[in-house]
């Protein structure tokens, strides 16, 4: 039973794989690939945006200490200069806390600078990589869609697409049962030619009723001849009629058509 299961998953998938191979289009897939890069570098871009708005602020936040300590260092000056050496000290207790904050700030101000321009770099070449794609990207688009026209061209040319191929096929059948209609009504006219087949029309012939009419007629004009020359003489035309019959029984010669004595 695994057995049977396996075999059938592995069907599956291959003729799953077969479909999407069909339906797969290169140039959707690049588009896509395209898309996504895209995607990554406008986060990249945000991430230095957001390094750069982290250092501005820190920077703000120096020059904010930075004034502080200076001010703290003129009443410091003035307090000793007025012998209040008690506000003098603590005006510059208050400054060394702040230049350690200050201290503190500049390392990090330091850090971010650092990553906002390694991530700048970043940005940039990988701009560079997806311009490069995107020109790769429509060169191959480009050539995929001149060979899969040239295909397609050659293809209605050969005849071997599956449009061209129908077309073809029906094409063979229309020729095929044209010919072999024509061979039907060959073979039924030789067949009524010869006798074989009854004429349900009467109107078919063998040879020998064909000869009898004809022999039939050719006395029906031998006679019409007689009985015009009959008149011609004065005679009586059924004399005439069956003296010329007689004579031309006498000297009917071996030839199918009689013939008949002047008198």
């Amino acid at each position: 039973m695994s057995g049977v299961m396996k075999r059938m998953g592995m069907i599956f998938r291959a003729k799953a794989n077969k479909a999407l191979d069909r339906a797969e289009d290169p140039r959707e897939t690049l588009d896509y690939s395209y898309q996504k890069q895209l995607e990554l570098l406008q986060k990249v871009r945000r991430g230095v945006a957001d390094v750069a708005t982290s250092r501005k602020r820190l920077e703000l936040q120096l020059n904010q200490l930075q004034q502080q300590s200076t001010k703290l260092e003129d009443q410091g000056r003035k307090a000793l200069a007025l012998g209040r050496e008690d506000l003098a000290r603590e005006a510059l207790s208050r400054r060394a806390a702040l230049q350690q904050q200050v201290t503190d700030l500049e390392t990090q101000h330091a850090t971010l600078q650092g990553e906002e321009e390694k991530l700048t770099l970043a940005a940039q070449r990988l701009q560079a990589k997806v311009d490069a794609f995107r020109t790769k990207k429509e060169t191959i688009k480009a050539t995929y869609t001149a060979a899969q026209a040239q295909t397609r061209i050659g293809e209605a040319f050969s005849g071997i697409s599956e449009e061209m191929g129908d077309v073809g096929m029906a094409i063979q059948r229309a020729e095929d049962k044209t010919a072999q209609l024509q061979a039907r009504a060959g073979a039924i006219d030789e067949l009524l030619a010869s006798g074989a087949l009854d004429d349900q029309s009467g109107m078919a012939k063998d040879d020998i009723q064909a000869e009898l009419d004809r022999l039939s007629g050719g006395t029906d004009v031998e006679l019409e001849l007689q009985r015009m020359k009959a008149e011609l003489a004065g005679g009586s035309p059924q004399q005439a009629i069956e003296g010329g019959t007689g004579q031309g029984q006498s000297q009917q010669q071996p030839q199918d058509t009689p013939r008949f004595d002047k008198q």
